[in-house]
């Protein structure tokens, strides 16, 4: 039975508001619970700067604060990004990672630290955003050879897409490889485990590069929910109804570029956080995209804050890179949809 708008517009606010609980309780056990215990209270005196104590302010700011809130932006771009995606191919299985997004935007950062060894000596905000803004380049890079290879007569076709996605990332992964090959054995170390998907070493200036992204993008790809709806119908339906196809899809996904590049560039390639997001999202409110795309952007932080979580407390004192984490729960979850996609 579907739900009717006012009736799911209701389960809507009601699910963002258990997401956001669960999203606020985690960061709070997260924040309390590792290597270095804190108890409660002294968590709280902490973040109210009430008697202070210089290891707790230590532990609490310099390590774990930024690491969860870094884990939480990465999480929220990921999954509005896998969301867009799915809508724009009208393809269940894409997400940024199988559209060669995440490699392209990879590669191009990994020659940012052979070439400059992770940052560059600039005043200001060229500093910071300066990594960023090279996944960024390296995710526009993959656009257009999406574009060039996956049109036909004129025409983009969604499922040539992934085809031609899958390809790219082979070879940027490629690229990759090589160049992290030359590198020294420190920035090498470096770019093994940023590959990997790490939020290991976090910090402020990587939540400053990454905020300003998912601010000015996340509005605009919500203004854009009807769009995204209109787009599961088939090309000449959506055209019918006055909307320009191609326009709007170059808006979406440069959209999804910026929010992909941001992510990738502080944290690696933490891949099947956008493939699982709206799936699960899907599953909870049906699909109209003006509910799928916050509720995806709350899933993605969620299921980057519990992975990082259980990558640093259940195989402590090692640490395990949330990539690997999600990796594990995120391949048993792809075989399974490539499964049920082919009995149906």
């Amino acid at each position: 039975m579907k739900l009717q708008p006012k009736s799911k517009a209701r389960t809507f606010w009601s699910l963002f508001l258990l997401l956001t609980a669960l999203t606020v309780v985690l960061m709070y056990v997260s924040l309390t619970n590792g290597t270095f215990d804190i108890s409660e209270a002294d968590v709280v005196r902490t973040l109210l700067r009430y008697h202070p104590v210089a290891d707790h302010d230590l532990v609490i700011f310099e390590f774990r604060l930024p690491r969860i809130l870094l884990g939480a932006l990465v999480g929220f771009g990921l999954g509005i990004a896998g969301a867009v995606l799915q809508g724009i191919t009208r393809n269940s299985l894409a997400d940024p990672g199988i559209l060669g997004i995440h490699a392209a935007a990879g590669a191009f950062v990994v020659v940012f630290m052979f070439l400059t060894g992770g940052s560059i000596k600039a005043p200001g905000w060229i500093s910071v955003m300066s990594m960023p803004m090279f996944g960024f380049i390296g995710g526009l890079v993959s656009i257009v050879l999406l574009y060039l290879f996956a049109r036909n007569q004129g025409e983009f076709h969604p499922q040539q897409l992934i085809l031609v996605g899958i390809a790219l990332a082979s070879g940027f992964g490629a690229v990759t490889l090589y160049v992290s090959l030359k590198m020294d054995p420190e920035n090498f170390e470096m770019a093994t485990v940023w590959l990997a998907g790490s939020i290991n070493n976090a910090n402020w200036r990587q939540i400053l590069s990454t905020l300003p992204w998912l601010v000015l993008l996340t509005p605009v790809i919500w203004r854009r929910a009807a769009v995204l709806d209109l787009l599961q119908l088939h090309e000449v339906s959506v055209k019918g109804v006055g909307v320009a196809v191609g326009r709007e899809r170059q808006i979406l996904l440069l959209c999804c570029v910026g929010l992909v590049s941001a992510c990738v560039s502080v944290s690696g390639s933490i891949g099947f956080v956008g493939l699982i997001a709206p799936h699960i999202a899907r599953r909870l409110i049906g699909n109209t995209y003006k509910y799928i795309v916050p509720l995806c952007g709350l899933i993605g932080m969620l299921m980057v804050i519990l992975a990082d979580f259980v990558g640093k407390t259940v195989f402590a004192p090692s640490q395990l890179p949330v990539g690997i984490v999600i990796s594990i729960i995120g391949v048993p979850y792809f075989i399974f949809l490539l499964f049920r996609n082919r009995s149906r």
